[in-house]
C-alpha cells in the first residue's frame, strides 16, 4: 500500500512540476483514510444492530417442560417451536390451525385474532381426543410481527386424591371393625393406597406403609381357587374380592380399564362373606353400610335382577332423590332399555366374576343416555351384581347449555344470510318507490298505492333489521351507561304501555357498574321484555304484577352459579319478572328462535324475544329465562361491568360546528361516481339517484370490472361499492385500486352491521349506507363524502 502511495506522488508531481499541487494530494488522501477510519466501528455496529435473530438461542431459551411454546409470523407460518410443542402437535401444524375440535379451532383463531388486534389473546379450553389444555397468543417483536403461544396442560381431577381421605377417616376404621377392608390399585398391580384395616390385615401394623408394594404379593391362592390373606398361610380364612374402577365420571367415553387404578374391597370370612348362606345374609348389613357412604351411585342386585339395596347417590343419579329404591332396576328406564339391562344382570351375575357397562335412558331424562356400569361379585349371599350409576345432571345441563348455544348461533348465520339478501330486494323496491313519487304528486290516481307500497317496505325493513339484530349484525353505536338511567327513561312509556291494571314495581341496588351498550338497543329490550310480560298476565287475569330490577353480580357470585357459559367478570344485571301464565319446559328451550310465537295467529311475529337474544349477545351480555307455569316467568340479562381506562375517561373537548361540516352541509352535488354492485335492481335505483343528484356515474356489475375502470385511466372523485359480490368482492377491489389512486374517498353499500364490517375489512378512511335506503338517503351520504374529501 505504501508503494502505490509512492507511486501516486510521482505522477502528480510529473504531470504539475508544482511541490503545492504534491502537498495537497498528500493532505487530502490523508484526510479520506482518517474519515474511513472513522466510520468503520460505526457502519459495524450498525450491522450488528440489524442482524437477523438467531433463532437457535430463542429455541435454547423456550425450551421448558411444563409448557409448549410456539412462535409464528404475521403470515401464519411457524417460525420456531420447543420440543414440547413439537411433541404435542408437531412442526407441521401452527398455530390457530391445529389438529384439534372445531370448537378448539374457533377458540384459537379468536385468540390469533385478539392477539393481532389487542396484543394478546386468550383460549380457555383447546381439545384433541382426551388431551386438554388452555392456550394464549402474545403479539411482540420489534414490529409486532410474531405472535409467541404458550399450551398448558389441564390436569385431570385426582380421584384417588379424593378417596384417600375416606380411607384414613373414619370410615376406614369403621370398616376394619366390620371386617372390611379397602385398597387402591394401580394397572400394574401396585398399591396405590391401602386402609388402616388392610395394613393391619396384611402386615400386622395398621400404620405400615404399603405404597409401592405388590398388590398379589399380599394375597395367598390355593389349589380350590380360595384367596386368603399370605400373611395368615394356608390356614387363613378365606376372602372375597370385589373392585370398581376409579374413573372420572365426567369423562367422554367408557373408561380405559388397563390405565385405570381399581378401588377393592377385601372382605373376610369374619364378616360373614366367603362362608355358609347365614354368613353371607349376616355380612350384607355391613356392605351396605360401607356403600351408603361412598360418594358413587352404587346398588347391588340378585341372580333375578332384584334390586337388594341401592345407596342414596344411586337414587339422586337414577332422578329420584329421596325416594325408595324399586324392586327392579329395570323400574328406572324406559321401556325399550328393559330387557338389555336384564339381560345384562343375568349374564354378570353367572360364570366367572367380570365388569362391563351399558348405556340406558332414564325416566324423565330419555333424551340424555347415561352409563350403567355392572360387576359381578360372589360370596354375598343373595348379591350377585353390584352397580353403578354416576350423576351426571350437572354435566347434561352444561351440554344443553352448549347445544343450545350452537343452534342459536346457527339459525342466527341462516337470519343474516336472509336478511341480507333480502335486503338488495326492498332497497330495489323503496328506491323505485321514491322515484316514481317525485312523478305524481299527491291526489293522483298512483300516490296513495305508491305510499302503501312504500309503508309497507318499509314495514319489511323493520323485519329484517330484527333478523339482523337476533342474528348480531346490526350497527350498533355503544356508549358507557347506568342501566338505571335507561329504565328511567322509559319508565314513562312502560306504564302507558301496559296499562293500569297492571302492577309496575322497579327497584336498583346500589353501586351499579357502569355498561357498554347501545341506549336505543337497551331500551328496545326491555320493551319487548314488558310487553310479552304484559301478554302473558293479561292473558292468565286482568290483573298481574310486573316486576323491573337492576342488580350486582359479582364474580364470585357468578362463580357460585356454576355456569361454564359465563364468565366469571362483574356483571350489572336486568331482571323483569311478572306473574302471567309462565311458559312449559317443552316451549322453553325455544323462546328465543326466531318467529317461534305462542300466541294466537296473527297476534305476534315471533321475533321480539329473538331481537332481544341478539342484541344483549352482541352487546356481550347473557340473557336467561326462568318460568313455572301457572307462577310466572323471569328475564335476566347480564351485561359485562365496563372498566374505563384513565385515557378514555377523559372528557373530550365540544367542537363548534367547523367549515368540514358546514361544507357537508350546503354540498349541491356534482362529481364522477363509479358504481359497483352485482345486484342489477339495486344498481339501476342507486344509477338513477345519483344522476338525479347532478352526478356523472359509471357502473360496473363486479369488482373485476370496477378494478379494470380504474385501470384504465377512468378519474372518478368516488367510488360507491357493494362489500359481498361474486369473484371480486368490494374490500379487494378497493386495496388494488388505492395503489392506483390512494387518496380516492370510498363509500360501501351493505346489509351487514358496520361494526362488524369495520373489524373484518380493515381499511382506512370508508364510509358505510346501511340497505335498504332511499333515493335521498344515497344522494345526501354521497354528497356528505364527497364534501368530507374536499375540505
Amino acid at each position: 500500500m505504501g508503494a502505490a502511495l509512492l507511486f501516486s506522488l510521482v505522477v502528480v508531481w510529473l504531470a504539475t512540476r508544482q511541490l503545492v499541487a504534491v502537498a495537497a494530494f498528500t493532505a487530502g488522501l490523508i484526510a479520506l483514510g482518517a474519515l474511513a477510519w472513522m466510520l468503520r466501528p460505526r457502519e459495524a455496529a450498525r450491522t450488528a444492530d440489524y442482524a437477523l435473530p438467531d433463532w437457535s438461542v430463542t429455541v435454547a431459551a423456550i425450551d421448558r417442560g411444563d409448557l409448549a411454546v410456539a412462535i409464528t409470523d404475521r403470515a401464519g407460518r411457524l417460525v420456531c417451536a420447543n420440543p414440547l410443542y413439537e411433541k404435542w402437535f408437531t412442526a407441521a401444524h401452527a398455530p390457530p390451525r391445529l389438529a384439534v375440535d372445531n370448537a378448539s379451532l374457533e377458540r384459537l383463531a379468536k385468540a390469533a385474532r385478539a392477539g393481532w388486534r389487542d396484543g394478546a389473546g386468550q383460549a380457555d379450553l383447546v381439545e384433541a381426543g382426551h388431551q386438554r389444555w388452555t392456550a394464549s397468543a402474545l403479539r411482540a417483536g420489534r414490529g409486532d410481527d410474531y405472535l409467541v403461544w404458550t399450551f398448558i396442560a389441564l390436569t385431570p381431577p385426582d380421584l384417588v386424591g379424593e378417596l384417600i381421605p375416606h380411607f384414613e377417616g373414619k370410615l376406614g376404621r369403621a370398616l376394619a371393625s366390620a371386617g372390611l377392608s379397602l385398597a387402591i390399585v394401580d394397572p400394574d398391580g401396585k398399591l396405590r393406597a391401602s386402609s388402616p384395616g388392610f395394613a393391619a390385615r396384611a402386615t400386622g401394623d395398621a400404620a405400615a406403609l404399603l405404597t409401592g408394594k405388590d398388590f398379589a404379593s399380599l394375597m395367598l391362592l390355593d389349589e380350590s381357587d380360595r384367596i386368603s390373606w399370605a400373611r395368615d398361610g394356608k390356614r387363613g380364612a378365606p376372602l372375597t374380592l370385589f373392585y370398581l374402577p376409579v374413573a372420572d365420571p365426567d369423562a367422554h367415553g367408557a373408561p380405559d380399564y388397563d390405565q385405570t387404578p381399581s378401588l377393592i374391597l377385601v372382605a373376610d370370612s369374619g364378616a360373614g362373606i366367603g362362608g355358609g348362606g347365614g354368613e353371607s345374609s349376616a355380612a350384607v348389613p355391613h356392605l351396605e353400610a360401607l356403600l351408603a357412604q361412598l360418594p358413587l351411585g352404587l346398588a347391588m342386585a340378585d341372580r333375578d335382577g332384584r334390586l337388594l339395596f341401592a345407596n342414596a347417590a344411586f337414587m339422586r343419579a337414577a332422578g329420584q332423590e329421596g325416594q325408595a329404591p324399586p324392586t327392579y332396576p329395570t323400574d328406572l328406564v324406559v321401556q325399550e332399555d328393559k330387557g338389555p339391562i336384564s339381560d345384562a344382570v343375568r349374564r354378570f351375575a353367572q360364570g366367572p366374576a367380570s365388569a362391563g357397562d351399558i348405556a340406558v335412558r332414564l325416566k324423565g331424562q330419555a333424551e340424555d343416555p347415561v352409563t350403567l356400569s355392572l360387576a359381578g361379585v360372589r360370596g354375598l349371599g343373595e348379591a350377585a351384581v353390584l352397580l353403578g350409576l354416576t350423576d351426571n345432571t350437572e354435566e347434561t345441563r352444561l351440554k344443553r347449555q352448549v347445544a343450545q348455544a350452537t343452534k342459536m348461533q346457527a339459525v342466527g348465520q341462516l337470519a343474516g344470510g336472509v336478511a341480507h339478501d333480502f335486503n338488495n330486494v326492498l332497497t330495489a323496491i323503496l328506491g323505485t318507490c321514491d322515484l316514481m313519487l317525485l312523478r305524481h304528486t299527491p291526489g293522483d290516481s298512483d300516490y296513495d298505492d305508491i305510499q302503501q307500497i312504500r309503508a309497507n317496505s318499509n314495514r319489511a325493513a323493520s323485519l329484517t333489521r330484527q333478523l339482523l339484530a337476533f342474528s348480531r349484525q346490526q350497527t350498533l353505536r355503544p356508549e358507557v351507561l347506568q342501566l338505571p338511567d335507561v329504565v328511567s327513561d322509559i319508565t314513562h312509556m312502560l306504564r302507558r304501555l301496559i296499562g293500569e291494571k297492571l302492577q309496575l314495581t322497579v327497584t336498583h341496588d346500589r353501586d351499579l357498574g357502569p355498561v357498554r351498550a347501545d341506549p336505543t338497543q337497551l331500551e328496545q329490550v326491555i320493551v319487548n321484555l314488558c310487553v310479552n310480560a304484559r301478554d302473558a298476565m293479561l292473558g292468565k287475569s286482568e290483573h298481574g304484577k310486573l316486576t323491573l330490577a337492576t342488580r350486582k353480580i359479582t364474580a364470585a357470585q357468578v362463580r357460585d352459579m356454576r355456569n361454564a357459559i359465563m364468565p366469571q367478570v362483574d356483571y350489572t344485571a336486568l331482571v323483569v319478572s311478572d306473574t302471567g301464565s309462565g311458559i312449559s319446559p317443552e316451549n322453553l328451550g325455544k323462546i328465543f328462535e326466531p318467529f317461534f310465537t305462542t300466541k294466537d295467529l296473527g297476534k305476534g311475529t315471533g321475533l321480539g324475544l329473538s331481537t332481544v337474544y341478539g342484541i344483549v349477545k352482541q352487546s356481550g351480555g347473557f340473557i336467561f329465562a326462568d318460568s313455572e307455569v301457572g307462577r310466572g316467568t323471569t328475564f335476566t340479562v347480564y351485561l359485562p361491568v365496563h372498566h374505563q381506562s384513565q385515557i378514555s375517561a377523559q372528557a373530550e373537548p365540544v367542537e363548534a360546528p367547523s367549515a368540514k361540516a358546514k361544507l357537508q352541509a350546503e354540498w349541491s352535488g356534482g362529481g364522477k361516481i363509479l358504481l359497483v354492485e352485482d345486484e342489477d335492481m339495486v344498481r339501476a335505483v342507486a344509477e338513477r339517484a345519483l344522476t338525479r343528484a347532478g352526478f356523472e356515474v359509471t357502473t360496473a356489475s363486479d369488482g373485476d370490472i370496477g378494478l379494470e375502470l380504474v385501470s384504465a385511466g377512468g378519474m372518478f372523485d368516488m367510488i360507491v361499492s357493494d362489500v359481498v359480490m361474486p369473484a371480486m368482492d368490494g374490500p379487494s377491489m378497493i386495496r388494488e385500486v388505492r395503489k392506483l389512486r390512494p387518496g380516492i374517498p370510498v363509500l360501501f353499500m351493505s346489509g351487514y352491521a358496520e361494526e362488524q364490517l369495520r373489524k373484518e375489512l380493515d381499511l382506512d378512511n370508508v364510509e358505510f349506507l346501511p340497505k335498504p335506503f332511499s333515493v335521498q338517503q344515497i344522494s345526501d351520504k354521497v354528497g356528505a363524502v364527497l364534501a368530507a374529501a374536499k375540505v
